[in-house]
């Protein structure tokens, strides 16, 4: 018997201690358990099944505060396409952030909330007449235009006095391998264009400029390179047609840590940063100095997510890697198959002093690409039944969800003071068939 099965409160200091990739609020119990918001997740686990999506509300609540302090009231907006429920939207809206959403989908569900449509953005490349009959419908304060085509649907359905935001691509260096495909290209006189027409319809109000720079963008550079080109065409703007833009959204992509080390954005020092970059390069132009703000989603959401899984089986590949199979895989944990991100994974529910090797857990569901966690180190006795924590999962895991293999897509559940509250059910056989409209003869 070892040390730490006679002493169980010594079992907390033999643990590997957390990255920092995990919510807030995450802890190591007794028994080799893992808390979160206050709830044991081996708990969690046996009354919700797995797999199971966990979102830490005190974590997602205290991002929104960290970009609100940082850049200020009213000046941050969520990117609901990172990950929306009524529940998120509730907390997006009680901390005071507005929300950039892209489909009449995602507009229904935060007005279900109860989301002030006003405080609302509308983006996306292929806007359809849904998603801008929808808006209209409600009020929704903002709208981006994204390509001068749509500047001729807007001017001939919008509003009066619809305020728009113009997405430009400003800095580009095909060296830094970002496909920036969405906007207008300041460089070949696309977004110029876009100018000249907007302001020349009376129901369209150019309020601002809107970017978008990459994902995962940790280095303070790529923002402040698109910065001095937007900040130039406006000076040539407002000489050309004499407008003045009250508003520039630098976007999200703000890089979030999945693994101990990889790199995360310095969100305070890189406000700061752009703030004053903003002003002396305004000034320099003698502009008035536009409103900064910013649209994150993935930074919000992704450190408070865990996801659970219950080990199926336990074999080791060609290379005599430990190969862990679990009950879900791509269609619940997409960002391994779509963008290769490397998540970290922890034993939960039991100790355990048998030593680390080197693992790779994967999906149930046959495919090359389906892999939870290509690399990591875990238990040499981990075995079925065993129960796995996913961190960083917040993002992108269930927006993405699908229902390959007919599989049904897990439960949402927010924890926060040792409480647990279902935000979107687990979905069932039934929701499965409820789609299958059988209608024999008909064709």
């Amino acid at each position: 018997m070892t040390l730490a099965e006679i002493l169980p409160s010594l079992r907390t200091s033999l643990r590997t201690p957390l990255e920092e990739v995990w919510p807030a609020t995450a802890s190591w119990g007794a028994h080799g358990d893992l808390f979160v918001g206050g709830v044991g997740l081996a708990d969690v686990a046996a009354r919700y099944g797995t797999p199971t999506y966990l979102l830490d509300e005190g974590d997602v609540r205290a991002r929104c505060r960290d970009y609100l302090a940082a850049f200020g009231p009213d000046n941050v907006a969520y990117t609901a396409k990172a990950l929306l429920s009524r529940g998120v939207a509730r907390w997006v809206a009680e901390e005071g952030l507005r929300l950039y959403v892209g489909s009449a989908g995602e507009l229904r569900v935060a007005l279900a909330a109860g989301f002030p449509a006003d405080r609302v953005v509308l983006y996306g490349s292929a806007k359809t007449p849904e998603d801008l009959v929808a808006a209209y419908a409600v009020g929704v304060g903002t709208i981006v235009v994204e390509s001068v085509g749509e500047i001729t649907r807007l001017a001939a359905t919008a509003p009066p006095g619809q305020r728009v935001l113009l997405r430009v691509i400003g800095a580009t260096d095909p060296a830094d391998g970002v496909d920036r495909r969405f906007g207008l290209r300041i460089a070949s006189g696309d977004a110029a264009a876009a100018v000249a027409r907007i302001v020349a319809q009376p129901r369209l109000t150019l309020v601002g400029m809107d970017c978008s720079v990459g994902h995962q963008v940790s280095r303070f550079n790529r923002y402040e390179d698109e910065l001095h080109v937007v900040l130039d065409f406006l000076a040539a703007m407002r000489a050309r047609h004499d407008v003045e833009v009250t508003e520039l959204n630098l976007g999200g992509g703000h890089a979030v840590a999945y693994s101990g080390g990889d790199p995360s954005l310095a969100l305070a020092a890189f406000a700061g940063r752009i703030r004053g970059v903003l002003r002396l390069v305004a000034e320099r132009h003698e502009l008035p100095v536009p409103r900064l703000t910013v649209s994150p989603g993935r930074a919000i959401v992704s450190r408070a997510g865990v996801t659970l899984y219950h080990v199926v089986s336990v074999t080791r590949d060609q290379d005599g890697r430990g190969l862990v199979a679990v009950d879900g895989g791509m269609t619940d944990c997409p960002s391994g198959a779509l963008c290769g991100a490397r998540h970290s994974a922890v034993l939960v529910g039991r100790p355990t002093s048998a030593p680390s090797v080197p693992t790779c857990v994967v999906g149930r569901h046959n495919d090359v690409d389906d892999v939870v966690v290509p690399t990591l180190a875990l238990p040499s006795d981990v075995r079925p039944g065993d129960l796995l924590a996913v961190a960083g999962t917040g993002a992108y895991h269930h927006s993405r969800a699908s229902n390959y293999h007919l599989v049904g897509r897990p439960p949402l559940l927010a924890v926060r003071d040792g409480r647990v509250n279902t935000l979107v059910r687990r979905e069932s056989p039934e929701d499965l068939l409820r789609r299958d409209v059988d209608e024999p003869g008909c064709c």
